[in-house]
């Protein structure tokens, strides 16, 4: 247990220079400890819903030992109510700084390095799904919840909306919960959610890398483009079924190293596999580490309706640039808003 001295000391009073990244229910401080290891706070704002992240969080991840998931080196209840929990600091950041808010970045994560980062993640998750004295939903896997330590080998952090079940259940009822873009279709309406709604959010992840690009195209990357390639997933199904997966792949790599295409298939394979509407059709995490590391064939996925590229397309197009701004902002907001639904609306 750390004090709330120990954590201003480190974080130079939570100042703002020291803040490296923000979400829904707090912030992410950068800290360095008197005997000079760097450390990442998160702050959680008191809130009843943090609450619950916090004693969450605190109760799932202090118990795993996985060379793939980030490790809880401590925790702290002040006086104001607010909560922290201490975690290693890792120099590379999250994924997403890596393929989303920088070009040049982007480029320098190679095709070996995304591959492996897709195989250190199916690992983690392969462990909590099977390994674990009680199974475990993380329920929030995207790209900024994946950290890169120095050797960019990746780590899944931030357990605050997982939930254990026994391990002779299978499914679990519960409210939704994870960030949209990234959700599970089952997640979406009253349903039971089970392992299978990770595994579609850790597929979504895959096409990404794949693309290093959003599966949404927002406002000002879409404006040359045609409406049905908005749905990244519906270009690689596409290109698949025309042999055509190179074209896919991130052009910031094409043009500087050679890339193995029997990858880029297995890749696209996982991850169409892995967004399957259907849940039982979906691989389990086991089942994906072995397809990624060519231990088990990868066939072609079924024909998928994709019921989230019906949604874009049917949304009304606007002539008016109010209009057009407030459709890109509800995108946006897909990408990266964390929400709570509590019954369909």
């Amino acid at each position: 247990m750390f004090t709330i001295k120990d954590l201003e000391a480190a974080t130079g009073n939570f100042q703002f220079q020291s803040l490296i990244g923000e979400g829904a229910s707090g912030s992410v401080f950068k800290g360095t400890l008197a005997d000079g290891t760097s450390i990442a706070v998160k702050r959680i704002k008191w809130q009843p819903s943090g609450e619950m992240e916090f004693r969450t969080e605190i109760t799932v991840i202090a118990s795993l030992q996985h060379v793939n998931l980030v490790r809880l080196l401590g925790y702290c209840l002040s006086k104001s109510g607010d909560h922290y929990l201490i975690y290693p600091f890792f120099e590379n950041g999250s994924l997403d700084a890596w393929l989303f808010k920088d070009d040049k970045k982007r480029s320098q994560l190679s095709w070996v390095i995304r591959y492996n980062i897709a195989i250190d993640v199916a690992k983690a998750l392969a462990y909590l799904h099977h390994e674990c004295h009680h199974r475990i939903l993380h329920l929030d896997i995207k790209p900024a919840n994946i950290l890169l330590d120095g050797n960019f080998r990746a780590l899944l952090s931030d357990f605050g909306m997982s939930k254990l079940i026994g391990r002779d259940e299978s499914t679990v009822m519960t409210r939704a919960r994870g960030t949209v873009g990234y959700l599970a279709p089952e997640m979406l309406v009253p349903n039971a959610i089970s392992t299978k709604s990770d595994v579609y959010s850790y597929g979504m992840v895959l096409l990404e890398l794949l693309g290093g690009r959003r599966n949404f195209i927002l406002a000002m990357e879409r404006e040359n483009q045609q409406r049905q390639s908005m749905y990244f997933p519906a270009t690689v199904r596409d290109r698949m079924m025309q042999d055509k997966l190179m074209e896919v792949v991130d052009e910031s790599l094409v043009k500087i190293e050679e890339i193995r295409e029997e990858e880029v298939v297995a890749l696209a394979r996982v991850g169409l596999w892995c967004i399957l509407e259907n849940p039982m059709l979906r691989p389990n995490m086991t089942e994906v580490v072995e397809m990624l590391e060519g231990r088990k064939p990868v066939d072609v996925p079924p024909e998928s309706s994709m019921y989230v590229m019906n949604l874009l397309e049917s949304q009304p197009q606007s002539s008016t640039s109010t209009g057009a701004q407030e459709y890109d902002s509800a995108l946006m907001s897909a990408n990266n808003l964390s929400i709570s639904i509590q019954s369909g609306r």
